[in-house]
């Protein structure tokens, strides 16, 4: 049984999540409104990464003209190897809903799917 304490205006949690251990601080004001939330989550850490290997795919299953059914599943491999919310957090059991944007070099848009 936990026993109700001091009203403490912030806190900090990790917790070890299947993706990656996830770190939260939170402040609040005397109302209980969040004043500040800081989150760091495997999204935060892997970013860069994650960056690199989609560039990764597209040089490698991109022509420039047509975006495959291939590219989207090697983009979703790549997105899920280093973040598994977007697909938790979507419910999306299995699949990331992805949104592909092809642009030239003229940053003309060429194709939305």
């Amino acid at each position: 049984m936990v026993e109700k304490g001091e009203r403490q205006l912030e806190g900090i949690g990790v917790i070890e999540a299947p993706c990656d251990t996830l770190f939260y601080h939170y402040q609040i004001n005397e109302e209980g409104l969040v004043t500040k939330a800081n989150l760091i989550v495997s999204t935060t850490r892997n970013i860069q990464a994650m960056n690199e290997s989609v560039r990764s795919v597209a040089n490698q299953y991109l022509d420039g003209h047509e975006i495959t059914g291939a590219l989207l599943n090697h983009l979703e491999v790549t997105v899920w190897a280093y973040d598994l919310c977007p697909s938790c957090a979507t419910h999306a059991l299995g699949e990331i809903p992805l949104q592909v944007m092809l642009q030239d070099g003229d940053e003309k848009w060429l194709i939305i799917v």
